[in-house]
């Protein structure tokens, strides 16, 4: 059996897992390129079938980070542009059916709320979701990728990298947003990232150092108790 970790370790380890929230507001202030590096190499530690390792991270920075999310963005503000972007892959359910439509619509309705944005204003909703392709001001963007050889199982090996990177963010103070808001664009992303032809997006991802007074970064979503979807069998 693997040696257990003492009661203040694992607390530590809960912590970094239960205090991570998706944020939607981030300081300016840079992220070391160091301690970005030793986040990815901890997340790097993430199983995959056979030890694949499939993941390719893009980060990105200073001026190569405005310049992606000024394209993406200015596709988005123009309706002739953006219907000529569509996703590569449904990352979400193509006929929403309870429990998950019900949680999408809580989630979505309590920012909105938060955020004093009304049932039916489309301007302010298209402003708000527009701030995804901004990074939500972070000072690190990152894209993820993956070769197109690669089946489902690496996409659930995937997960986990990303899971990783979030946990580990947040162990040195850090916060993050998973996105898969970047899927739509990926066009956009493959041209500006100089991607080759067999690199497919996964997501993107915000990163940097939460804003504390920033009203949508209070939001927490709700967790059904574990009875609810566990099954204890002896």
């Amino acid at each position: 059996m693997s040696k257990a970790v003492d009661a203040a370790s694992a607390a530590w380890v809960d912590a970094a897992i239960t205090g991570r929230h998706s944020m939607r507001r981030f300081l300016p202030a840079e992220v070391p390129r160091t301690v970005l590096e030793a986040i990815l190499r901890v997340a790097s530690h993430a199983p995959s079938g056979t030890n694949t390792q499939p993941w390719q991270v893009h980060v990105l920075t200073g001026a190569a980070r405005q310049r992606l999310s000024a394209r993406i963005a200015a596709a988005y503000d123009d309706p002739a542009q953006e219907a000529q972007h569509t996703e590569e892959y449904a990352y979400y359910p193509r006929q929403w059916v309870s429990p998950y439509i019900d949680r999408r619509r809580k989630v979505g309705w309590d920012l909105y709320g938060l955020l004093g944005i009304k049932k039916g204003d489309k301007a302010a909703m298209h402003a708000q979701h527009r701030r995804n392709y901004l990074f939500f001001d972070a000072p690190v963007g990152l894209i993820f990728t993956i070769d197109r050889v690669m089946e489902l199982g690496s996409w659930l090996d995937y997960g986990m990298f990303l899971q990783n990177i979030m946990v580990a963010a947040r162990a040195r103070g850090l916060d993050t947003c998973p996105q898969a808001a970047f899927c739509q664009f990926h066009r956009i992303i493959e041209d500006e990232l100089g991607l080759g032809p067999q690199q497919q997006v996964v997501c993107g991802m915000s990163l940097g150092w939460a804003d504390p007074a920033a009203i949508e970064n209070t939001l927490v979503t709700d967790r059904v108790p574990v009875a609810e979807f566990a099954k204890f069998l002896a």
